[in-house]
């Protein structure tokens, strides 16, 4: 990690102590956060997405929440005690949800019963409950949950599930209010630090202040998110003054916005790695040409993909620097990542071509590799240089890049061989990623849940399944490494790079970056 990178880490909680002791006091004033990607849904259990958790947790809370460096820590539970595999939460007091109505452990129950029964989720947070056997209401503030084994990431988990209202979200659907009913705001009831207003697609989302918060008062009268997709688009607005903070402004344009007196810009090292996916199971596969096999299935393929790629290359000339080069899913040394894939692999052309005639491709093939446009920081431009590196060992890459709504629907719906992707890992250990993008695909369970290559491996899911159900760190971090190595090993996926988020505001705003890419507006202060 670089000397940057950690300053960022070690100065982010003074500065965010320092402006909430400032402005404590709620002002009469908007907040308005231009953002790159519009959530697909207000539904909180829909979609396993940035853009659609950072809202969700805005207006509603978790059990558990994390810090800015995802450490758990007390949200609507004040405590909580563990007894084996029987944890047993205490709730708060008091609360209350933004209609008056007070929260109880059976609004608890009812949010995890709800979650595995929301229809079409394209990442469904079965994910995060897939250790839990049983949830139940001892009293009207005690939550008793049993997991099926050790639990070990179980905080963190349940802080990516916002607890819902039972009486506002019930209804006649097998999981209560629709998506269709919560989007339009009906049954959009939290006990976050602001309420739900309208939400106009592809222009707006309101929120208003919640003035019976538990917590530390709100201190926007209104917050308002306006999508921008064009990042030079939300450069201008900010410039002009018609927003007041954006996510990640062009990497082309940071030199400029740093030296602009009127700007304040935030860097923080993220846990998000930008990876290529890669078809392990259809045959023929969708978008491959020249070959009526699939050959990413053969691993020689896979690793000759690989080697084609340049990750500095792609770290300096199309992220300007932004990025750190990805050997693994997650930086190390964070929870089970490993020293082994701590370094991104080197570039070799010449070897790249040498495993394609081996595995019976001499001539390469064609492959389309699909990407978002404006999902992630540069994700068409970054796509299209690995279709232009592919291209040099023979494997003719075309792109198809659309926007995020297509692109995931498509995803979801196994349209491609290949496509550049990003996964944020908020649990910030091994597990998280794991879980989602390499374990062998089981809804029912909850793994496998963004496993669209559906790559499987017996050691790989052993490992896995082990890892999560040890209590010991030592251990459990090691499990999780030789799962994901072995994986690595297998070029079950490419990791490419590691995102450095970036936050441009107008300077007298202040944002403290999080770890996991979220724009949380109750974070955003008054610069003392």
């Amino acid at each position: 990690m670089s000397i940057r990178l950690t300053r960022a880490l070690a100065g982010g909680a003074a500065a965010l102590a320092l402006a909430f002791s400032a402005c404590g006091n709620a002002l009469a004033r908007d907040l308005i956060i231009g953002l790159k990607s519009e959530p697909s849904s207000m539904d909180p259990q829909y979609h396993s997405l940035t853009p659609n958790t950072q809202i969700a947790v805005t207006i509603f809370d978790p059990l558990v929440r994390t810090d800015s460096q995802l450490k758990p820590e007390p949200a609507l539970a004040e405590s909580w005690t563990v007894d084996g595999n029987v944890w047993t939460f205490k709730l708060r007091p008091n609360v209350k949800f933004s209609d008056g109505t007070p929260l109880t452990a059976d609004d608890v129950v009812f949010t995890y019963d709800r979650a595995p029964k929301v229809p079409n989720s394209p990442s469904p947070f079965t994910l995060y409950l897939k250790d839990v056997a049983k949830t139940e209401a001892v009293d009207a503030h005690t939550v008793r949950i049993t997991t099926k084994a050790a639990a070990p990431a179980l905080l963190p988990n349940l802080s990516q599930l916002p607890i819902m209202s039972k009486k506002a979200a019930s209804g006649p659907a097998p999981e209560g209010k629709t998506t269709t009913e919560l989007n339009a705001g009906d049954g959009l009831i939290g006990t976050g630090p602001y309420k739900f207003v309208s939400w106009k697609r592809g222009a707006e989302i309101v929120l208003a202040r919640n003035d019976g918060y538990w917590g530390k008062k709100p201190l926007w009268d209104k917050v308002i998110y306006r999508p921008m997709s064009n990042a030079a688009s939300r450069v201008a607005a900010l410039l002009a003054g018609d927003v007041d903070l954006i996510e990640d402004p062009p990497t082309d344009d940071l030199p400029k916005l740093k030296a602009d007196k009127k700007l304040f810009i935030e860097e923080t090292p993220s846990v998000r790695v930008m990876y290529v996916a890669m078809d392990q199971f259809a045959e023929p596969s969708p978008g491959i040409t020249g070959t009526t096999k699939n050959p990413l299935k053969d691993k020689r393929v896979r690793q000759a993909l690989s080697l084609a790629i340049n990750r500095e290359a792609l770290v300096d000339r199309v992220m300007g620097g932004i990025a750190l080069p990805a050997g693994n899913l997650l930086p190390y040394p964070m929870f089970g990542a490993s020293k082994d894939h701590s370094k991104a692999p080197k570039a070799d052309l010449d070897k790249a071509k040498a495993l394609l005639k081996e595995a019976g491709y001499p001539d390469g093939f064609g492959i389309t590799l699909g990407a978002p446009s404006g999902r992630y920081v540069n994700d068409a431009k970054v796509a299209q240089a690995i279709a232009s590196m592919w291209t040099r060992i023979g494997v003719k890459t075309n792109v198809d890049a659309s926007a995020p709504p297509v692109f995931f629907k498509k995803r979801d719906s196994y349209e491609y061989s290949a496509y550049l992707a990003g996964w944020s890992v908020t649990s910030g250990e091994m597990s998280n990623a794991l879980g989602s993008l390499l374990v062998t695909p089981d809804p029912k369970a909850g793994l496998g849940t963004t496993n669209r290559g559906r790559y499987s491996n017996a050691t790989v899911d052993a490992l896995f399944k082990e890892g999560v159900s040890t209590m010991d760190d030592a251990k459990r971090a090691d499990l999780l490494a030789r799962s994901a190595n072995t994986a690595i090993d297998d070029y079950a996926l490419l990791p490419v790079h590691f995102e450095l988020s970036v936050w441009a505001m107008k300077s007298d705003i202040r944002y403290q970056g999080r770890a996991d890419q979220m724009t949380q507006a109750q974070n955003a202060t008054i610069k003392p």
